[in-house]
């Protein structure tokens, strides 16, 4: 309760925070919207008389909107400058603070984002299912930890190394390319469909994107579920090792 009560300030504070940097913000949607929009121009033409391209790409749009992560910049710099000192000091887990500020810029993302999901819907006239969307309404949770707790775990780097933004610039383009932002997972050769769809980068993007635009039927909440626990138990790990390392240095 009392944790909840602790991200909710937290979130508040962040969210006015932001409410300051407009361009940067809105800088940061069109980055989100860009890949998107191309796998959307590029397979539509492939397809032509395919639908089911166009509303695949939409929810895409709006997914990665709604679970873009950027530790690397607002944790790993914390890091290098010597300011993660003041968050050890609180007395909350750090992890607040960062759950805290990844929450706020997607709410400002997803809004600023959303007119350009809707006007894709209307130009494209993406007829969805609603009841599809509806059954991909539990993945989208799911989906948005699993890219916090990737990008925060390679963010987690930067307590031995200073290329901590090489590191997750790789692990972003993993999730662009066996997500199902470059292309969908089903028209992947199937050796790269079967690689992707276990490695938790489809549980991001695709999965999601799939079930709403009716490509897929059914998913698997546990094969989210397990890859939380998974890059969980690592981010856990990984904290508790670096966070010794950098006291035991004395920053």
């Amino acid at each position: 309760m009392r944790t909840a009560v602790l991200l909710g300030f937290r979130l508040r504070q962040e969210v006015l925070a932001w409410s300051g940097a407009w361009w940067f913000l809105a800088t940061l949607t069109v980055q989100a919207v860009v890949a998107p929009l191309i796998g959307l121009f590029v397979w539509s033409a492939v397809y032509p008389d395919d639908p089911a391209i166009a509303r695949y790409y939409i929810v895409v749009i709006l997914v990665t909107l709604m679970t873009e992560s950027f530790e690397q910049h607002t944790f790993s710099n914390q890091i290098y400058d010597g300011t993660l000192s003041h968050e050890l000091l609180r007395p909350q887990p750090v992890v607040i603070g960062v759950i805290g500020m990844n929450l706020a810029t997607r709410i400002w993302l997803t809004f600023l984002g959303a007119p350009v999901v809707v006007l894709a819907g209307i130009s494209l006239r993406a007829g969805f299912d609603w009841a599809a969307v509806l059954r991909s309404a539990p993945y989208i949770v799911p989906a948005g930890v699993l890219v916090f707790l990737w990008t925060f775990l390679l963010s987690l780097t930067a307590f031995w190394t200073d290329k901590v933004h090489s590191i997750v610039g790789f692990g972003s383009q993993l999730i662009f390319l066996l997500g199902g932002t470059a292309a969908p997972i089903a028209l992947l050769p199937e050796a790269w469909r079967r690689v992707a769809e276990v490695l938790p980068f489809y549980g991001m993007i695709g999965l999601p994107a799939d079930l709403a635009a009716g490509t897929r039927s059914t998913g698997s909440l546990g094969y989210q579920l397990a890859w939380i626990a998974v890059l969980g138990s690592a981010v856990t790990i990984s904290w508790r090792i670096g966070v010794r390392r950098y006291t035991a240095v004395g920053s």
